[in-house]
């Protein structure tokens, strides 16, 4: 296509084929500034991602930045938030990367990030979630989040279909359902004053969203994928997510992971101790475990038991909320990357996570973090691991040293108050320096051996009347590999009206070999024993 209002500059297009990108040397990556203190932000943003690409590939690899409008900016030249080259130079260079965007007030658009989403079906928003050493938290073991949150991007609320009261649309649904649907129609307490929404969850929406989960989690060597929603009260929307989830894992990944429902059907079919052998069988494997929890209780859950968790697949509204709750463990989405992406087609945008702060605009004080981050995360789905590496090192190196913007100073006594430019230099001199070690590239290093399973949550199996501590079965681990992450049995919800898989008691536990009722006990990781399991080595993993 030829582009009036953009530059195209000199360089090659990234294309795809069969999934796969392929990625030439001096690719042409569109880009958004960003409105408020999005300009700040990608002026130190870019500067980093520019030296990491040079230090890694000796200055062979380079990126042909092509800068195209939306926002604030785009509206004051042309008069419309998003332009259709934009949305055409990101669909046609597969791969780019934003600042914040103002969203419009008023009619047209209700947000340009959405709407970049829809029309290039970006059905993935992608959040992964860790602990850098030295950022202030409110929480006591930081170090214990990392996570990768796969967000539905396409379906539930981001449909948009919101139909306010009084309007002729909101009449015409009311009257729709009071004829065609009485007895639901009667459920609601008060029809006349109500606005209405619509929730649509298709077994398309889940599977490709579930698929890339699963996929995310066997080449990143992740412990677990756990499917959180509200399927105990929303059964034929959110808990249609989970059974679709379940069946998509053991139909297209049987060989590679082992799931709840499995579990379930065997000791329905052939008793919980041939289940247990199951389960450990599998984890022996090398394994991963799909499972699921309610979306109330992964809040708590996330909090409380942080390292029972590792790649979590959920739907639009509960993948919003958890997202950010998670970031604020880790330091705040001012340091939260993010992207969306269709892994079939290979499209990518990858993005700020935070607002535009318009207060802070041109005073070069706020943090680039999640723009530089999310730039990390750009490379890394290109292939440049070594850049992304880079990245993540000189990240850490900034932090480690102390010098940090305004929001991360003002509560950590004794750190040195940067400017938003002078942490993008500050992160450059940590990866030239080498004064960090890069994690991420220790994750292919040791693959565990087993992987033992997160506590099973609502609907899973009837209780049973076994000894147990606080609600949560204990288990003891399978032998793992020196780098293996242990985790904790996740907490029951209280609704629960099935168990997990149980065991007797550390105590017999320990003569497992002397009668089968402590083999059984062997086949479960206890709490206590995950909890020691603390020091493993998980930081390794991104």
């Amino acid at each position: 296509m030829s582009y009036t209002k953009v530059a195209v500059p000199t360089g090659e297009m990234i294309t795809a084929s069969s999934g796969k990108l392929h990625v030439p040397s001096r690719p042409i990556v569109p880009f958004i500034e960003g409105d408020g203190t999005g300009p700040d932000i990608w002026a130190a943003s870019v500067r980093v991602i520019n030296a990491a690409v040079a230090q890694a590939y000796d200055n062979q690899r380079h990126i042909e930045w092509m800068e195209v409008y939306a926002g604030q900016k785009c509206f004051d030249r042309w008069g419309t938030w998003l332009l259709d080259e934009t949305v055409t130079a990101f669909r046609e260079f597969k791969v780019g990367i934003k600042g914040p965007l103002t969203t419009p007030i008023g009619g047209g658009i209700r947000s340009l990030n959405v709407e970049l989403r829809k029309q290039l079906d970006l059905y993935v928003c992608l959040r992964p979630v860790r602990y850098f050493p030295g950022v202030p938290s409110p929480v006591k073991r930081p170090e214990d989040v990392d996570m990768v949150i796969f967000r539905e991007n396409t379906e539930d609320i981001y449909t948009g279909i919101d139909l306010e009261q009084g309007s002729e649309s909101n009449i015409k649904f009311k009257a729709l359902l009071q004829q065609h649907l009485p007895q639901e129609y009667s459920k609601i307490r008060f029809p006349d004053t109500s606005g209405f929404g619509v929730k649509p969850i298709s077994k398309q929406g889940t599977e490709r969203l579930v698929r890339a989960a699963i996929r995310y989690a066997l080449d990143n060597r992740r412990n677990s994928v756990t499917f959180a929603h509200k399927g105990n009260i929303m059964k034929y929307t959110e808990g249609a997510f989970r059974n679709w989830g379940y069946a998509l894992a053991e139909r297209e990944f049987s060989g590679r992971v082992y799931t709840w429902d499995q579990w379930e059907n065997t000791k329905a079919t052939k008793g919980e101790d041939a289940a247990n052998a199951e389960q450990k069988s599998a984890l022996a494997a090398g394994k991963i475990i799909v499972k699921d929890v309610i979306a109330d209780i992964v809040f708590q859950q996330t909090i409380t038991r942080a390292r029972e968790f590792d790649v979590i697949a959920t739907m639009n509204l509960n993948g919003d909320y958890l997202s950010d709750a998670l970031a604020a463990q880790v330091g705040g989405i001012g340091i939260a990357p993010g992207g969306n992406i269709n892994y079939e087609t290979g499209h990518a945008v990858f993005e700020a996570t935070h607002g535009t702060a318009p207060k802070y605009a041109g005073l070069d004080r706020v943090n680039p973090g999640s723009v530089i981050l999310s730039g990390e995360m750009m490379l890394r789905y290109m292939g440049w691991k070594e850049a992304a590496d880079l990245i993540i090192r000189g990240v850490e190196g900034a932090v480690a040293a102390g010098t940090v913007t305004y929001d991360f100073a003002r509560m950590l006594p004794g750190s040195k108050e940067v400017k938003c430019s002078e942490f993008g230099d500050a992160v450059i001199r940590a990866m030239t320096d080498g004064t960090a070690t890069i994690v991420t590239t220790q994750v292919a290093a040791a693959k565990p051996a087993a992987r033992h399973p997160a506590r099973r949550t609502t609907g899973a199996a009837k209780r049973k009347p076994a000894k147990r501590t606080a609600g949560a079965a204990k288990r003891k681990p399978a032998k793992r590999t020196a780098g293996a992450a242990k985790r904790k049995p996740a907490k029951r919800t209280r609704s629960s009206p099935k168990p997990r898989p149980a065991a007797k008691g550390r105590a017999r536990a320990k003569r497992a070999a002397k009668s089968a009722q402590q083999t059984r006990a062997a086949t479960r990781p206890s709490a206590r024993s995950a909890a020691r399991g603390k020091t493993a080595a998980r930081r390794t993993r991104r």
